[in-house]
């Protein structure tokens, strides 16, 4: 009887401390501009400020004015490139980029090509379709426009720290490089400093 007790007992305080402890986990939907920085570390709002602060800066820099006056008509067209994470952070680049390759395309000032992995999987779909497409429906080869400028750059960061407190600095840099010059036309920057406590 003693035995039956005990285990009843053990098996109520077990149960009691896992539906206690699945019991404090909630999930609640935020506003995708609200602010919530839990661990200090590089996040969306990061992101978000960084692509907004290049955006601005990139679309407001004297390189796409002189483009302008000296191709009457025509729009610069940019490739990016890589932007390499020197940090100690898995940091998703591509979030910041992507929204400043939208604000590229929506200004209707600059033309936008596929670099990377994302212009090598259009190039086997080419290379495929001449095997298994249609003649009247195939992609022909050496037709893509050539891009005037390349956008890269890097996101570096700088940590001090004295017991419980943290300062992280972040530096991004974006640079536009004319391809057939490599002559740099516009340089960019985004610094965001970070003081954690506790």
């Amino acid at each position: 009887m003693l035995k039956i007790t005990l285990k009843s007992i053990s098996l109520v305080i077990i149960l009691s401390i896992l539906t206690t402890a699945c019991g404090t986990r909630s999930v609640t939907r935020v506003s995708e501009d609200t602010t919530i920085d839990l661990s200090g570390r590089w996040n969306d709002t990061d992101s978000q400020q960084t692509s907004a602060a290049m955006i601005e800066q990139s679309l407001g820099e004297a390189w796409l004015l002189n483009f302008e006056q000296k191709n009457p008509g025509q729009k610069p067209v940019i490739i990016v490139g890589f932007v390499s994470n020197n940090t100690d952070e898995h940091i998703q680049s591509e979030t910041f980029i992507r929204d400043l390759e939208k604000a590229f395309i929506n200004s209707g000032r600059v033309r936008l090509v596929s670099g990377g992995a994302k212009r090598d999987e259009i190039r086997k779909e080419r290379g495929q379709q001449q095997d298994y497409s249609t003649e009247a429906s195939i992609k022909k080869w050496g037709q893509e426009i050539g891009a005037d400028y390349m956008l890269q750059g890097d996101i570096s960061s700088i940590i001090d720290s004295y017991k419980k407190e943290k300062v992280i600095f972040y530096q991004v840099n974006l640079q536009m490089t004319d391809i057939e010059t490599t002559e740099v036309v516009w340089l960019g920057d985004k610094k965001i400093k970070k003081y954690i406590k506790g």
